[in-house]
């Protein structure tokens, strides 16, 4: 299969709003086991803001820039990526009523009261899985933790690679 090229900056602005997100998802989750403590207002304020962001910039401004660019030039240069493509669109389709949805938990937990907040807690723990098993796999070469084992490999591909890819003969 011949993946299409893409260019470093777009794949770099990808990789950091992708790991903005994880943050705040990351967060989150730590918000929640740390509970609403002795000032509730300012708890649920925070975890409102979260969401909004979630909302706000994930689904409003970064998924229609992949929808909307960077998948159809994917799909014609590479057709055999569509499945991948469809699955992904799926995701971002779903993505702004799973947002809504966890609103409307974190409401009722800050409304009804403390029997409510289990149920948010596991829809944002479902969420926080899914980041866990991604981050602890990271590639090295992508912002993931240096891993020695692979360090043979890094270094034969700088020495072996041609200038100014690495330092190897041109």
């Amino acid at each position: 299969m011949r993946v299409p090229s893409v260019p470093n900056a777009t794949l770099q602005i990808i990789r950091d709003e992708h790991a903005a997100l994880a943050a705040v998802l990351r967060s989150l989750s730590m918000m929640i086991e740390r509970g609403a403590d002795a000032q509730p207002g300012r708890f649920f304020d925070v975890l409102r803001a979260m969401l909004f962001y979630i909302d706000e910039f994930p689904e409003r401004l970064h998924h229609p820039k992949e929808s909307d660019h960077l998948f159809p030039k994917l799909a014609r240069a590479a057709p055999e990526l569509l499945p991948v493509i469809h699955q992904l669109e799926a995701d971002h389709m779903n993505g702004e009523a799973s947002v809504r949805e966890l609103q409307h938990k974190l409401l009722a937990w800050e409304l009804i009261g403390e029997t409510r907040r289990q149920v948010f807690a596991d829809s944002v723990q479902d969420w926080s899985e899914l980041d866990a098993v991604f981050e602890t796999s990271r590639d090295p070469l992508a912002g993931g933790t240096r891993d020695p084992a692979y360090d043979g490999l890094f270094t034969r591909i700088v020495l072996q690679a041609p200038a100014p890819i690495g330092v190897g003969a041109v």
